[in-house]
């Protein structure tokens, strides 16, 4: 049985290494993070101005999540093997692409459970917002962007797949 389990290498002894860490753990985590973060976006927001529903939002919202985060684990984890990128074990980086996916996806997801759709949408633009900075000062910190040009570059992104939500739902 230990056969079919892959040896885990140890996030600690990737951590020595900054250049492995940043691509073994940090740019899968990055990439899902904003994927899961911008790609979440079109959907909960449609549905939030098509049908004025808390409720139904969440369910979309918690939907787009988890198979979001399910499809980039296996994009991520089936790409390549690590060997001639140095990108580490496959498996490991489509957990952590997968999580992270599906992590940017459900926290603007959690204000629908509040019951008030408009107040839902007030925090859910707050939580947008807060996600946006820590994927722009995260692309700063490791990938050594401008922290400005990562943030006008993040938002310019988000907000053109938020504007095609609110646009498709309002139709």
């Amino acid at each position: 049985m230990s056969d079919l389990i892959p040896d885990l290498p140890d996030l600690a002894a990737i951590a020595s290494d900054e250049k492995s860490f940043v691509l073994q753990v940090v740019q899968p985590g990055l990439s899902g993070l904003m994927d899961g973060s911008v790609s979440t976006l079109a959907p909960i927001f449609a549905t939030a101005f098509a049908t004025h529903s808390s409720h139904t939002v969440f369910l979309i919202g918690a939907a787009s999540a988890v198979g979001a985060g399910i499809s980039m684990a296996f994009s991520e984890g089936l790409s390549d093997d690590g060997s001639l990128t140095g990108r580490g074990k496959p498996l490991v980086r489509g957990v952590i692409t997968g999580f992270m996916t599906f992590l940017g996806g459900f926290l603007h997801t959690l204000p629908f459970l509040l019951p008030n759709v408009h107040a839902a949408l007030r925090l859910a633009y707050l939580v947008v917002g807060i996600e946006l900075i820590v994927i722009s000062w995260i692309r700063y910190r490791y990938m050594k962007t401008s922290f400005a040009l990562s943030c006008l570059q993040v938002i310019v992104g988000g907000g053109l797949v938020f504007a095609a939500g609110v646009l498709i739902g309002q139709g």
